[in-house]
């Protein structure tokens, strides 16, 4: 056996010292960024709002997250939680919609795509509705126009100001002419609250496309977008194909919809929920607790709202 041999037999025969193990690692723990790949601890990084801090990379967060983000703690009341999709179309392509509407509501614990409700950023009462892309992402069908919809008329009767975090990619193909329809419906409930003088505010994340951004998402009276959102109407091949011309790198970015007048401004995750205070605070009169109420109660509304309109 020649001395490199026995060298290396003696360091295999050695054991490891417990220092150098592999140490398990919790899951959950550790999160690593998408974009610089930089190991955060979970804790911290939601302490940031899920803001990497090394290169500001915005991670992908949930309806749940995003009300925690936002709403004042204890201050949130959820609306409409009962409406459930139905399948009126028995539609079917590897498996049927409903058994996929019931995966995903086994696996996210949502109804549908959207969580609405009214609650308070920074003391002051809004209705806010997050749309959830975990949920068929985030597609638009006949649940989520409903619910954006009677939260708009909510707002509308209360006279709140109305802020939707848009996350969508489109229009659900598995209930076809009827998820256009929401497109319609939900910018007929905005055009009632614009008449009312009311604030408006959609605040566009990554992605913000098809039919949401072909309605709603581009109707606000501020429009908002988080950095670096990928935000359009059809997909960049398509349009490379139709135009047959190269697009530019940046194309359909939050950034360059600012620089085109699409979007009136790009607000870091970490400054949102102050931006939006200020927002309401200079264009929106409001009472100052907001309360849930039936369909069957708008005269009474409208009638304490009467003297807030003379405020404008």
């Amino acid at each position: 056996m020649s001395l490199f041999d026995w060298f290396a037999n003696r360091r295999k025969s050695e054991p490891i010292p417990q220092q150098r193990r592999e140490r398990e690692i919790a899951d959950g723990l550790w999160t690593k960024c998408e974009a610089c790949a930089v190991l955060t601890y979970t804790k911290d990084l939601r302490a940031n709002q899920m803001v990497c801090s090394e290169c500001g990379h915005h991670i992908r967060v949930y309806s749940d997250e995003r009300i925690r983000q936002l709403i004042d703690g204890n201050t949130w009341i959820p609306l409409d939680e009962q409406i459930r999709p139905t399948d009126p179309l028995k539609f079917r392509d590897r498996k049927s919609y409903s058994d996929r509407l019931q995966d995903y509501q086994d696996k996210t614990q949502l109804t549908d795509a959207v969580q609405t409700g009214i609650g308070q950023l920074h003391g002051l009462p809004i209705a806010l509705g997050v749309m959830d892309f975990r949920f068929m992402g985030g597609s638009m069908g006949s649940v989520v126009g409903e619910k954006l919809t009677r939260l708009i008329e909510q707002a509308t009767r209360q006279r709140l100001p109305v802020v939707i975090i848009c996350a969508s990619g489109g229009a659900r193909m598995q209930e076809g002419m009827l998820s256009l329809m929401q497109m319609a419906k939900i910018s007929g409930a905005l055009e009632q609250h614009r008449q009312a003088n009311l604030l408006y505010i959609p605040v566009l994340t990554h992605p913000t496309t098809g039919g949401v951004t072909a309605s709603f998402a581009m109707l606000g009276d501020i429009i908002l977008a988080e950095p670096k959102a990928t935000i359009g109407f059809a997909g960049r091949r398509v349009i490379e194909q139709t135009l047959r011309e190269k697009l530019p790198d940046d194309f359909q970015t939050s950034e360059y919809l600012l620089q085109y007048g699409f979007v009136d401004a790009i607000v870091p995750r970490t400054q949102l929920k102050k931006t939006l205070a200020q927002l309401i605070r200079l264009h929106q009169p409001f009472p100052t607790s907001p309360t849930v109420v039936s369909h069957s109660e708008p005269m009474t509304l409208m009638a304490k709202g009467a003297d807030l309109k003379t405020e404008f």
